[in-house]
Parts: C-alpha cells; structure tokens; sequence
C-alpha cells in the first residue's frame, strides 16, 4: 500500500474515515457535547450523556487491546509522550467549555452542523481555527507558553492504567481494557439506555473511530519512511491546520487532522440527507452572532491551552486514560455549565 499512494495521503484517509463514522454519528445518532449536557440540565435525561460512556468503553478496549497485540505502542501517542500540566487542563477545558456554551456548539459539532447546511457553523469553524493557531503558534503563542510551560514528561507515563499497573502487578493493558469494561457495563445499567439501540450503536461507532485514528497512524508510524504522529481525533488545531491547507496545498501536506476534519463534514452530508434535515440556515440576529464569535474565540485558544477539545480530550485522550482526560472533561462540563446558566438565567440567584 505505501508503494501505490504516499504516506501524507494515507494518513489522510485514516482520518477521513474515522471523521466520516463521526460526522454520521453526529447528524444519525445526534452525538452532541454540548447537546448532551443540555439534556441533563433542562430535559432531565441522561441518554446522550451516557452515548459518551459507550464511546470513552469502546475508545478504550479498543485502544488497551490494540496495546495488548503490539499494534499501538502507548509512549508515542500524543496524549502520553509529554508531561501533563494539571493547570492547563482546568483552564482550558473552563475556557473551552464557557465557550461551547456561547458558541452552541463545540468545534465537532459546528463541523457537523455546517455539514447539514447551518451557514452560522461556518462563522463558528472559522473562528475557532484561526484563534487556534493564534494561541498555537501566533501572538499569544508565547503568554500561552509562559502561563503554561511545558512540562517534563515523568519516569513513567501520565496514565491512570499505568499508574494502577505498578501499584497491582497487573499489567497495563489488562488494567486498561478492565477500567474500559467497568465503564461499558456501568453505562448499560441504566434500562431504558440499554432499550435504545439508536444510542448504544452510535456511541459504539464512535468509540470505533477513536480506535481507528490511533490503529491508523500507528501502522504508519511504524512501517512508513516519514515521521508520522501517533494521533486521533481532535477539532482544534486540526481545523485551523486543514484552512491552511486550503490555502497553501501547493507548498503544504494532508494530514490526519485535515482528513478528519474533511470526513466529518462529508460524514455530515450524507446523514442531514439521509435524514432529510440538510437545509441551508443563516443567522438573522447580530447579537447571536456576536456571542457565537466570542463563544468560538474562546474554544479556539481553551483547546490548545488544555491540548485538546471535548473530542480530543474527552474521548482520543481517554481512550488512553491520560491524566488529562478527565480533568478536562469534568473542567468542560463545568464550563459549559456556567456558560449555559449565564445564558439562560443571567447568573440570577436562585430563590
């Protein structure tokens, strides 16, 4: 295979295949971060939420077992070859998750909506990728990695599954596969979840396009002849990177990131139509515009500052039980909570 196509195209369509089962998730199976969170606080349900706990299970088993055969080495992920900065998870994933609740939508999501035709998704994906790289490698590159240096990787990764593996004696991806079924199980507990074979099989799916980014870029990483990262999804950094690539394909590569993100958007094609809801919106208020903007600036800067979104951190990172991942995770949730209650309520005092 790597004599027929280059090693830049494969990696692409890794990530565009994992991109496309997301982007179907997201518009089929209505996989949504921010909807998700939205169901708990005002509809009281919790069936989208625990979508996320089939997705994190699988992403894991998925990820342990690719360890377990020698088909992913752990230390050259991304999330697990460089030192974690617990400060830097919490206020990127509070920046990033007050941001999705201005915004309406996490940069996957907004992906996926601008996939069915929401032009205000594309203001919101533009946004997101230029501030993205203001704070990756533009003018506030350097507060950002003052405020945040990077810090040693130490003695042994940053991974609940390794760090439990020293205190039992069981091996790492023993530990790792166990923690992912405790989950799988503890989601499917709940009868009614468990009824509905709509959120299982796509929470399912997803956990699969994780396993798929990582298992991708591994292969490659270990047979090709370039220096191919060791990734899966995230929609931070990868947007802004994929509108570089637009402008510059004649001096720049594909990537895994500008695949993934293409693949979402065509994953989301397809399902809007399959589910006749493509339809071509446009936002009528400036006001919510304005707050959509603001809410887009803010991921930007929060995913790169935490190292990842509420897909990169919340679900590749996880699969891997990084230390990040659930710092982030719960600091998104708080966020967006904060976020939505400003929305909704103006910070009013409860009576």
């Amino acid at each position: 295979m790597l004599e027929m196509f280059s090693e830049d195209t494969l990696v692409a369509a890794v990530g565009l295949l994992g991109g496309m089962l997301l982007g179907l998730a997201a518009r089929i199976g209505r996989f949504c971060t921010l909807g998700a969170i939205e169901d708990v606080f005002y509809a009281e349900s919790t069936l989208r939420l625990r979508m996320w706990g089939i997705a994190i299970g699988v992403a894991i088993i998925g990820s342990f077992g690719l360890s377990a055969i020698g088909f992913l080495h752990l230390e050259e992920t991304l999330y697990l070859s460089r030192g974690w900065s617990p400060v830097a998870s919490i206020v990127g994933g509070l920046l990033f998750g007050y941001g999705m609740a201005l915004a309406g939508n996490c940069g996957y999501g907004a992906l996926a909506r601008l996939g069915g035709g929401d032009l205000r998704s594309f203001v919101i994906v533009l946004v997101m990728g230029v501030s993205a790289y203001i704070a990756l490698g533009g003018p506030l590159a350097a507060l950002r990695i003052w405020l945040f240096p990077q810090q040693e990787l130490p003695s042994e990764m940053p991974s609940i599954a390794v760090s439990v593996s020293r205190l039992t004696g069981q091996s790492t991806e023993v530990i790792g596969i166990s923690i992912g079924i405790l989950i799988v199980a503890g989601t499917l507990a709940h009868t009614e979840f468990r009824r509905s074979f709509t959120h299982v099989f796509w929470g399912l799916i997803v956990g699969v396009a994780i396993v798929i980014g990582w298992a991708g870029t591994q292969w490659l990483a270990s047979n090709g002849f370039e220096a191919t990262p060791v990734v899966s999804h995230t929609f931070s950094a990868p947007i802004g990177e994929t509108m570089l690539y637009v402008m510059t394909s004649s001096g720049n590569s594909i990537s895994f990131g500008t695949g993934s993100v293409v693949g979402v958007l065509f994953g989301a094609f397809i399902g809007s139509v399959f589910k006749g809801h493509f339809r071509w919106e446009a936002c009528d208020d400036p006001r919510e515009l304005r707050r959509q903007i603001l809410g887009a600036f803010l991921m930007g800067i929060g995913a790169v500052v935490a190292l990842g979104c509420s897909v990169g951190q919340g679900l590749s990172a996880f699969s891997l039980l990084a230390y990040s991942a659930p710092v982030t995770f719960i600091s998104i949730l708080v966020g967006a909570a904060a976020g939505l209650k400003q929305l909704m309520l103006g910070f009013a005092p409860s009576s």
